[in-house]
């Protein structure tokens, strides 16, 4: 179950008060009413608003004013979630850009909190504007500010996958990679992963899905669409603790043919070998298993064994193992109109049908086009 924050009366009833008493301007718009929210709001934490949204006449600046009325100086506790989610909001907002606010509250933004890039594996916590500074980016640029499409990243990583789909990453990945050379300042791996974080948010054909590599694990409270990626997550998880043979011996007792074991048991054994040279530190285990993903044999052996297994026995085996607790860590399967609640994806994209129901089901969302990227080939 998501969690919520849960919110006191006065947070309830004064900022709808304050929004209706605004609203009731027949010239009042959305984005204007919007706006008047996130100034009251800055107002109930007791923060200032960017100065030049201060000016009389905006409706940040009227909501803050608004807000400082009512609360002066009873104002709420403040942290660092609480200041990422105003500066995020205030950020959606100036760019007119959906914000998806049920579920993206300040509690929601501090689960996302990670000490190290995903992309670059630096650790964060420079300054704002700095290259190592934490930044809330949108995984699918096309989508919104909504739960399971944000994630943490560093300024250096966030700039360097600004316009860059997942095809386009995949080229910069192949041509790192057969170069040796950085691409727009990233290696093969750092572009690999910015591949994979782009893909989680971006319902992709299966076949294309299961070519990519992890990359990266996904980052918490992200939402996987595409099924293969589910799948790659789930049976990576099962070597970050001990007691994985077993898990896995468990997981291939779920296929449905003895031929399909026989692949997935090959493809263990080429992933095998990454977890015992790793030791038992959590990040260095973690990174090991990603990196074993860009390795050739790895890539091959999941390949022969995913599009063997097909989508439709994909989406069987994922539910079967969540039922069986082999996820692993906290796993939600969402409807398919829950699991991109609040994206605000594009109607073209939003009304395409996915292949089966039980696909729609896991996923949540219908196909896009096709993204078609090249078949990985990382070498150790």
């Amino acid at each position: 179950m998501e969690l919520r924050m849960n919110q006191a009366t006065l947070e309830l009833t004064a900022p709808n008060a304050g929004t209706a008493a605004f609203q009731a301007n027949p010239g009042a718009t959305a984005a204007e009413a919007t706006g008047f929210d996130i100034g009251w709001d800055h107002a109930h934490h007791g923060l200032v608003p960017p100065p030049e949204l201060l000016l009389e006449g905006t409706p940040i600046g009227q909501g803050w004013r608004a807000g400082r009325a009512v609360f002066g100086r009873r104002t709420l506790p403040t942290g660092r979630a609480t200041r990422q989610w105003l500066a995020l909001r205030t950020g959606a907002w100036r760019q007119g850009l959906p914000f998806e606010g049920q579920q993206v509250t300040a509690h929601y933004l501090g689960q996302l909190h990670t000490e190290h890039c995903p992309v670059l594996r630096r650790p964060l916590g420079g300054a704002a504007g700095q290259a190592d500074a934490a930044v809330i980016e949108r995984l699918n640029p096309e989508a919104g500010y909504a739960a399971g499409n944000l994630a943490v990243m560093s300024q250096a990583a966030a700039q360097a996958r600004a316009g860059v789909t997942v095809l386009e990453a995949l080229r910069r990945a192949t041509r790192a990679q057969l170069s040796g050379e950085a691409v727009q300042g990233l290696d093969a791996a750092a572009w690999w992963r910015l591949a994979a974080l782009r893909a989680f948010a971006t319902p992709l054909p299966f076949h294309e899905a299961a070519r990519l590599p992890l990359a990266v694990l996904p980052p918490n409270r992200v939402r996987l669409l595409n099924a293969a990626q589910g799948l790659q997550a789930l049976v990576t998880r099962q070597f970050m603790a001990p007691g994985w043979a077993a898990r896995t011996r468990a997981l291939a007792q779920l296929l449905p043919a003895h031929t399909l074991r026989q692949d997935f048991n090959l493809f263990v054994g080429a992933l095998a070998p990454r977890v015992l040279e790793a030791g038992t530190e959590p990040r260095a285990l973690r990174r090991a298993l990603e990196d074993a993903w860009l390795l050739e044999r790895v890539q091959r052996r999941w390949q022969h064994f995913v599009l063997s297994l097909g989508e439709t026995a994909t989406e069987v085996l994922l539910e079967a193992a969540a039922a069986q607790g082999l996820a692993g860590v906290r796993t939600l399967h969402h409807a398919p109109t829950a699991a991109t609640e609040g994206w605000a994806l594009p109607a073209a994209a939003a009304s395409l049908q996915p292949a089966s129901p039980r696909a729609a089901a896991r996923r949540g969302v219908p196909r896009s086009a096709a993204v078609h990227g090249p078949r990985p080939m990382a070498q150790p």
